[in-house]
């Protein structure tokens, strides 16, 4: 009876109480507001969302935990052993291939991107959806606003970063129907979403196979939107040709030893857009700019060298096995 009541006495002045701005001391949640607003969200709903016990006053510790920069130092150098062992899986994934053929059929022939570079993502993200999230998205992002002091470059990033998703939650929840309290969206600690891990403001390149919302809980839906975020975020419009990758398993060899070996590694770029400069491996490689082109797309997905080297090994593997088995 004391929960009851605790939960009432947290809910009344939501339920009853009325409003008509974005006024909050929180001025992260004022912007938020604003934000949902002007894109069609009710400010009567947004400030439910941003009043929320369950959505703004409960805080994850093991985001706040892996966030850390030794933590995603960790899991970077993580990337090459776990490329390895998933090169096992490559089995299931002609499996799944043979399974949702006719989704594959389509997503092909919609976006130009390759069946296996789509599964070889899936099988990445989440082992073709075996791995099942366990966080709250808005949690997530509301956590890492709340605790970051936009002081360095990456903390102002991390900060604009979690608005951005917070407000794209919300504003799929106004649209779905469901309450703040309702609105739930399991996820990664660093609240990716679905089979596909789409971060919440990436929900626009959603696509359903057959309903009309996506639901990226579903292999259809997850089949359908990887390959519209890389058409439409990365260019991504002609299939690759696998038989032009000469020893893939060599070249990705041949970088990780060169990664290992140079400081500021990168597979594909000799400069970032802020003027970084980083030692680029397809430098002056002609027999490798191919595959280059392809990596960069794929990197617009992940941005990591070894994410995007390790998904097209797990697609070539994959495909040579799946014309084996035709």
């Amino acid at each position: 009876m004391k929960i009851f009541n605790l939960l009432f006495i947290l809910l009344v002045p939501t339920l009853f109480a009325k409003y008509n701005n974005c006024d909050f001391k929180n001025k992260d949640y004022s912007n938020i507001c604003k934000k949902v607003v002007k894109q069609g969200v009710s400010y009567e709903y947004a400030n439910r969302f941003l009043l929320s016990y369950f959505k703004t006053q409960k805080f994850d510790e093991i985001t706040w935990k892996y966030i850390q920069p030794s933590k995603i130092k960790y899991h970077r150098q993580k990337e090459k052993q776990a490329n390895n062992v998933l090169v096992k899986y490559v089995p299931k994934m002609v499996e799944n291939l043979k399974k949702y053929k006719n989704v594959y059929d389509k997503a092909e022939k919609k976006y130009g991107v390759n069946r296996e570079i789509i599964a070889a993502i899936l099988l990445k993200e989440t082992k073709l959806g075996n791995i099942k999230p366990t966080h709250d998205a808005f949690i997530v992002f509301n956590t890492i606003l709340t605790r970051t002091d936009p002081k360095t470059s990456r903390e102002k990033w991390l900060h604009k970063m979690s608005k951005t998703n917070m407000a794209a939650i919300i504003k799929h929840c106004y649209k779905k129907g469901v309450s703040p309290e309702q609105c739930l969206l399991p996820s990664s600690y660093a609240g990716a979403v679905g089979i596909p891990q789409f971060m919440p403001n990436s929900f626009v390149y959603a696509e359903a196979y057959n309903n009309k919302v996506a639901d990226l809980n579903t292999m259809e839906d997850a089949i359908m939107s990887v390959a519209k975020f890389l058409h439409k975020k990365a260019d991504f419009t002609k299939l690759m040709d696998f038989n032009k990758i000469k020893d893939i398993v060599a070249i990705e060899a041949a970088w990780y030893k060169y990664e290992f070996e140079n400081e500021n590694a990168s597979f594909v770029y000799e400069k970032s857009k802020s003027g970084k400069v980083y030692n680029c491996f397809t430098k002056d490689k002609k027999e490798l700019q191919y595959l280059k082109s392809y990596v960069k797309k794929i990197m617009r997905y992940n941005n990591s060298s070894n994410y995007a080297i390790g998904v097209i090994r797990l697609a070539y593997d994959a495909h040579k096995l799946f014309q084996t088995n035709k």
